[in-house]
């Protein structure tokens, strides 16, 4: 679904510790939001097509920055750091609160901002913190869908309950796409492409 995409023309154009450091380039921006080691560098290396292009931490909210990663100059994807890792001192938490809060709150290019992959983890489901996220997403009318990742941990009886649970949740509204996903093995990409290419209209 990424076929006039040149994903080989992908790379890693911004790692911002500070709202100032957003870039100002006006193209479409995508945004991956969850909870520390849901998944979201897996996604972004198996959407882009490559292994190790975003790095998969062994120590799960340890990176407190944004990457923006620029794909064939048209659309950033942008890896927010996660948040939910209970480990993290408050010095950190607060870091992570400031920097997540400036991106949606002093990014000049807010506007490019088309679309917020919310990852929530199908086994695990929506915990307190992504719960926390989707009400803001909701209330502050940015649009968004949910991706369901490590999809392949789930029997088909478990998988269908936890999704139809997520489709009934309360703070996701109705229509909203809700994508199951796999990084093990490809599930879901094609169709986040969709989401995401609709989205930005690229």
């Amino acid at each position: 679904m990424a076929a006039d995409l040149n994903l080989q023309n992908t790379r890693l154009a911004v790692t911002a510790g500070d709202p100032r450091q957003f870039p100002s380039t006006s193209v479409p921006q995508i945004a991956l939001s969850g909870r520390s080691n849901v998944g979201k560098s897996s996604l972004v290396n198996t959407l882009l097509g490559r292994k190790a292009l975003a790095r998969v931490s062994s120590a799960p909210g340890k990176t407190i920055t944004i990457n923006f990663y620029e794909v064939d100059k048209k659309l950033f994807l942008v890896d927010l750091p996660g948040y939910g890792f209970a480990k993290r001192a408050p010095a950190d938490k607060a870091k992570w609160s400031a920097l997540t809060d400036g991106y949606f709150t002093r990014n000049p290019n807010i506007d490019r901002l088309k679309l917020v992959l919310q990852l929530v983890d199908l086994k695990v489901g929506p915990t307190a913190d992504d719960v926390m996220m989707l009400r803001f997403l909701r209330e502050a009318e940015i649009p968004f869908a949910v991706v369901t990742t490590k999809a392949d941990k789930l029997n088909k009886t478990n998988r269908t309950a936890a999704l139809d649970a997520l489709s009934a949740h309360p703070d996701i509204p109705n229509g909203t796409p809700i994508i199951p996903f796999s990084a093990l093995n490809g599930e879901g990409r094609d169709e986040v492409w969709r989401t995401v290419r609709r989205a930005a209209e690229v």
